[in-house]
């Protein structure tokens, strides 16, 4: 990220999990600076929600917006270049291309949505219906998908599950007799271990 709007951009969208809609469609006097949070319409619904912010992106805002003269009803995001115009979806998405060709990466906006999402279902701190929530999601079917372990962690429990001392079961193949065993193993082993 090349500028504080591009830095303030992506830590909304990595700690929000917000669509780019509804975050490209946020006004400069819908930032409630007090409870680190933003409102936004909701792409389904058409109703006003809010979706929380870090303190990163909170921070990277503030860099963003003290750096220009904004008036409150100015939309949150716009160009640098040229005459002041809303940010477009491919504007934004451009500029996740440029980070991408520095970076030899492959990210899309919408990952951005994937990767907030995955880090809050993961986080064990917000249960799926508050991720639901935060997301905007109408079924929490929908918000679940997130929940699939990442390939490393499930390397790591097999790992930890092959690394356990595997005991024996205790007892003995069936058909022996109780009296035969102990006269074999001895007369302290405790007959009641023979199956069958």
């Amino acid at each position: 990220m090349t500028c504080d709007r591009d830095r303030a951009l992506l830590e909304c969208f990595v700690s929000s999990g917000a669509r780019a809609e509804e975050l490209l469609g946020a006004r400069t006097n819908d930032i409630d600076w007090a409870n680190q949070r933003l409102s936004v319409i909701s792409k389904g619904t058409r109703e006003r929600r809010w979706i929380p912010l870090s303190p990163e992106a909170m921070t990277w805002l503030g860099r963003y917006l003290g750096s220009s003269k904004v008036d409150p009803d100015d939309p949150l995001w716009r160009t640098l270049r040229g005459p002041q115009r809303p940010l477009s979806y491919s504007a934004a998405r451009r500029i996740v291309q440029r980070a991408n060709a520095a970076a030899e990466t492959n990210w899309t906006l919408h990952d951005l949505r994937h990767t907030a999402s995955s880090r809050m279902v993961n986080s064990g701190v917000l249960t799926l219906p508050e991720v639901q929530v935060v997301l905007g999601h109408a079924d929490l079917h929908t918000t679940s998908r997130y929940t699939v372990p990442r390939a490393e962690e499930v390397i790591a429990k097999m790992q930890e599950f092959h690394a356990r001392a595997h005991q024996p079961s205790p007892g003995y193949s069936p058909g022996y007799a109780a009296e035969d065993i102990s006269a074999v193993f001895g007369a302290g082993k405790r007959t009641d271990d023979v199956q069958g």
